[in-house]
């Protein structure tokens, strides 16, 4: 898409043509000549560069598409067509690369979707957190004033709007061992970073020094809330209706699984017991119809190759009671003749998809899709990532694109 074409008038004032309006003039320089609904579902349809460079078009239109009300519209039509995101960390170039490409509505009928989305580079991490309504979180390495070596600092990225915020630095000597997650409290809008450190108590990592930071502050500082729960995180997280979850194990034993839930409004802990150990490598949390999903291989090795047979689900129906589900699906025959490498579980698409990824993606770049239901197998190749041979992406579902700016 073009920008606007501009012109200067005489008396200074500024005309736009090609755009929502046809015209700016005195008379309309405090209004759209449309209603301000009908302006902001067409600014709506935009892509999101499209949108930036009509944010810098004028004071006018910077100021609705910079209103709570547009972020709002747009990020609820980004959620009814959520995409995948290829997030490459590239050593080579010490960037952070993330595209975005359409998320099939039926995989069986389309073999192929095409990555021509390319969204935004950052300077590259010194560790990956994960996302949350848009927003990424990493670590990046900082030189501060008055420390000799580099410090791992919280970053906040936004790669529909390129958009990156370095957060302060955590409330602690400590410089290493910091887990991160983010999560967003829907009630006030706010998201939220909760931050630690692990350290070594009586022989076993323990998770110290819980910290929470509220973006959109005037002033960004860290805060510290109170966790009762002896535990050691894991990267292993998701944010579901306002409550962040992350797998743990308890006192540090790696057989002795939990998951961790901390009430983003509130900001207070609980726990969950699993019952049985979460393997960290073959574990997905995913959004199970607005409950917490876990995710396993169903055999006895972490690793999911051609030789898996089966696949764990386990829901969380009550916290309070402690009450899991558990579903097991066992993969058809087909299964064998597609998988030639190990794979992770990338996620779940609504309730009867899961989506699995290589592990280090070949040429050409591809996706499986398991159907839980039809007990289908599919491949789905993913085209416009050529330039990219040989490199690693993290795949990401359900991606929504925000335009809200830090």
């Amino acid at each position: 898409m073009q920008p606007p074409r501009q012109n200067v008038s005489k008396d200074g004032e500024l005309t736009i043509y090609g755009g929502v309006t046809r015209s700016m003039t005195r008379r309309h320089r405090n209004s759209l000549p449309v209603p301000d609904d009908l302006a902001m579902e067409i600014f709506s349809r935009l892509p999101s560069k499209a949108m930036a460079r009509c944010r810098c078009a004028c004071k006018l239109w910077s100021s609705v598409l910079r209103s709570q009300d547009f972020t709002e519209l747009f990020l609820t039509k980004s959620c009814a067509r959520p995409q995948l995101l290829f997030v490459l960390d590239d050593y080579s170039v010490g960037e952070l690369v993330f595209i975005s490409s359409p998320q099939p509505e039926n995989p069986e009928e389309n073999s192929y979707v095409v990555a021509s989305n390319p969204l935004a580079c950052f300077p590259r991490s010194s560790g990956f957190y994960g996302c949350t309504n848009g927003f990424f979180c990493y670590g990046a390495n900082r030189n501060l004033k008055r420390l000799k070596r580099p410090v791992c600092v919280p970053v906040i990225c936004n790669p529909s709007t390129a958009q990156s915020l370095i957060l302060p630095r955590l409330i602690s000597k400590k410089r290493y061992g910091v887990q991160s997650y983010l999560g967003y409290e829907p009630m006030e809008k706010e998201l939220k970073l909760l931050s630690m450190n692990s350290s070594l108590v009586s022989d076993e990592w323990i998770s110290v020094e819980h910290q929470v930071l509220t973006l959109g502050t005037t002033k960004l500082s860290w805060r510290l809330v109170e966790c009762s729960i002896s535990h050691c995180p894991s990267t292993k997280w998701i944010c579901i209706s306002g409550v962040l979850y992350y797998a743990a194990s308890a006192d540090g034993d790696s057989e002795n699984s939990m998951v961790v839930c901390f009430d983003l409004r509130s900001e207070k802990f609980s726990s969950v017991k699993l019952g049985k150990a979460m393997p960290d490598s073959t574990t997905t949390m995913v959004n199970y119809s607005g409950k917490l999903g876990l995710f396993m291989s169903g055999d006895s090795h972490d690793d999911v190759t051609r030789s898996s047979t089966s696949f764990e689900l386990w829901v969380l129906l009550d916290a309070a009671k402690q009450e899991w589900s558990n579903h097991v699906y066992v993969l058809p025959p087909s299964w064998e003749n597609v998988v030639a490498e190990t794979m992770f579980i990338a996620g779940m698409v609504g309730t009867n998809e899961i989506v699995f990824s290589p592990s280090y993606q070949k040429m050409p770049y591809y996706v499986i899709y398991f159907n839980v239901e039809r007990k289908t197998i599919t491949k789905v190749g993913i085209q416009g990532l050529e330039a990219f041979q040989g490199k690693s992406f993290k795949t990401y579902l359900n991606y929504v694109e925000n335009v809200k700016l830090l």
